[in-house]
C-alpha cells in the first residue's frame, strides 16, 4: 500500500510540474498563468515614497496644508507626505538647524530670504521638470522670475499678494475723514494719520509704525531697491535710509503713530492683539491676504487701499507671498516636482489652500476662486487686481532680500527701536544701520 501510495503522489506531482510549465501558452486568465501575471503585477509596483514637507504658520494655515497634503495622497497613492509646521518666530531656526544636519525636509517653505537659501546651494533645480512633472505654463511671469536666481528655478511661489494699506473705515467715519483712495501722497499720509489721531482723541493713532517693513516700497518708488541682486549689490545708500527714517520719526513726533511701547505689546504681526481689530488704529502697511484675517476678528469693516505714491509711483508689484523650494538633496525629485504642480495647478488644492498664502499663483485657479468668493475675498481680489494693472504702467523690477536677511531684519527692527525709544538720534541709528547692513551683506555673500 505504501508502495502504491508513494508512485500516486510522485505521479500526481509530476502532472502538476507538466501543467504549470505548458500553462503559459494558454489563453486563460486562471491557473498558472494567472498566478505568473499577477507576481509580475505585484513586482512592478514600486515602494511608497515618502516626501517631508515644511511651513511656518498658524494652527489654521496647518488644517488647510494637511487638508491639501491627504487630496494630495488620494490622487498619488503611491506617495505618502509627512508635514510639519512651526510658529514664524521658529520657523528658520528650526530649518537651518535641519539643513546643517542634512536631515531638510524634502519640500520647504521660504519667504524674501529665498536668496540667502539659494547661495548656500541647498535648493533643487527644477528646470529638469518643467513642462513634464512640473506645469508652469498658466503662471504668472513674475512669479516665475522671482524663483529663479541666476538662471536657475529653484523656488515655486505657493501664492501671490500685493502689499497695500489696511484700512479700518470706521475710524474714519468716527473722525468725520474721508477713506483714502489710490493716488494718495506720503504728504496726505502723514497729516491723515494725525488727523485721525487729533479729531478721535487720546487712546488712538491714525497709523502703526511701518519703517522696516515699508523700506524697500519707498526705495522703489525713487528707482531703487534693498538689494540689486543683478550685480550683486546694496540698491541703496545710508541717506535713502535716513530720508525714510525721518519721516516716521517726525510723524512720531507730531501724533500720528502709535507710542513705542503699545507697538511693542500690540505688535500688528499679531492679528489677534492688533490694534486694527480693537478699533484704536486707523491704518497699517499689510499684505493683501491679511485682510481676512483682520475682518475675521473685527465687526468694523475694513479695506485695501494702494500705498502712498512716490516719485516713481507706488513700488507695489503682485509679488509672491511665500513659495516652496526642493531640498537640493532629496531623493524623491520628480515627486517633488508633482507636489509643487499639485499645489499650484490642481482645482481641488485651490479650494481647500484658498487665499491663506495669498491669491493663486496660476489666472485659472484665481478665476475658479473668485467665482465662489465671499465679500471679504472680493476686496483682495479687486485690490490685488488693480495693482496688477497698475504694474503694467509702472513696471517695477523683482527685488530679493539682501544675503543675511534675518540678521539684517533683526538690525533693522533693533534701529527702529533705538529710534523709538530715544537710545539714538535718527542720524546716529541710520549710519550705524547702514554699516551693519554692508557688514551682513559682505559677510553673506
Amino acid at each position: 500500500m505504501k508502495t502504491k501510495k508513494s508512485l500516486f503522489l510522485l505521479m500526481s506531482a509530476f502532472m502538476a510540474l507538466t501543467t504549470a510549465c505548458s500553462g503559459g501558452t494558454g489563453t486563460g486568465s486562471s491557473g498558472a498563468a494567472g498566478a505568473k501575471g499577477d507576481q509580475a503585477a505585484a513586482g512592478s509596483k514600486t515602494a511608497p515614497v515618502e516626501l517631508r514637507i515644511m511651513w511656518w504658520g498658524d494652527q489654521k494655515r496647518a488644517d488647510l496644508t494637511n487638508a491639501a497634503l491627504r487630496k494630495f495622497e488620494e490622487k498619488n497613492p503611491n506617495i505618502k507626505i509627512v508635514g510639519e509646521f512651526a510658529p514664524s518666530s521658529g520657523y528658520f531656526d528650526k530649518l537651518n538647524t535641519q539643513l546643517a544636519s542634512g536631515t531638510a525636509p524634502d519640500v520647504f517653505f521660504l519667504g524674501g530670504n529665498m536668496v540667502d537659501y539659494a547661495n548656500k546651494g541647498v535648493l533643487l533645480e527644477l528646470d529638469p521638470y518643467v513642462g513634464k512633472e512640473l506645469n508652469l505654463s498658466d503662471m504668472d511671469k513674475g512669479m516665475i522670475q522671482y524663483g529663479t536666481v541666476k538662471g536657475k528655478l529653484l523656488h515655486i511661489s505657493a501664492g501671490a499678494n500685493a502689499r497695500g494699506i489696511i484700512v479700518n473705515t470706521e475710524l474714519f467715519n468716527k473722525a468725520g475723514i474721508p477713506v483714502p483712495k489710490d493716488g494718495w501722497t506720503w504728504e496726505e499720509y502723514a497729516k491723515t494719520s494725525k488727523d485721525i489721531a487729533d479729531k478721535l482723541g487720546k487712546g488712538y493713532y491714525g497709523t502703526y509704525d511701518f519703517t522696516v517693513d515699508g523700506m524697500d516700497i519707498s526705495l522703489k518708488q525713487r528707482g531703487k531697491m534693498l538689494y540689486d541682486m543683478d550685480n550683486a549689490k546694496l540698491g541703496f545708500e545710508q541717506k535713502d535710509a535716513e530720508e525714510w527714517f525721518s519721516y516716521w520719526d517726525k510723524m512720531r513726533k507730531d501724533g500720528g503713530v502709535v507710542t513705542p511701547e503699545l507697538q511693542v505689546s500690540n505688535p500688528p504681526t499679531d492679528t489677534s492683539k492688533s490694534l486694527i481689530v480693537t478699533g484704536k488704529v486707523a491704518m497699517n502697511l499689510t499684505a493683501s491676504n491679511q485682510l481676512v484675517a483682520h475682518q475675521n476678528l473685527t465687526k468694523d469693516k475694513l479695506t485695501l487701499v494702494q500705498v502712498p505714491r512716490g516719485p516713481k509711483g507706488t513700488g507695489v508689484v503682485f509679488e509672491s507671498s511665500q513659495g516652496m523650494s526642493g531640498y537640493a538633496k532629496t531623493k524623491h525629485p520628480k515627486e517633488v516636482a508633482m507636489l509643487m504642480n499639485y499645489w499650484i495647478n490642481d482645482p481641488d488644492a485651490a479650494k481647500i489652500l484658498g487665499n491663506d498664502r495669498g491669491v493663486p499663483v496660476t489666472s485659472a485657479m484665481r478665476e475658479l476662486l473668485k467665482k465662489e468668493a465671499n465679500p471679504v475675498d472680493q476686496i483682495i481680489y479687486d485690490y490685488t487686481g488693480r495693482v496688477s494693472e497698475a504694474t503694467k504702467k509702472e513696471p517695477v523690477n523683482v527685488s530679493y532680500n539682501p544675503p543675511g536677511f534675518t540678521e539684517y531684519s533683526k538690525l533693522a527692527d533693533t534701529t527702529a527701536q533705538e529710534i523709538w525709544f530715544g537710545k539714538k538720534t535718527v542720524p546716529k541709528a541710520v549710519e550705524d544701520f547702514y554699516n551693519g547692513t554692508v557688514k551682513i551683506f559682505n559677510n553673506n555673500k
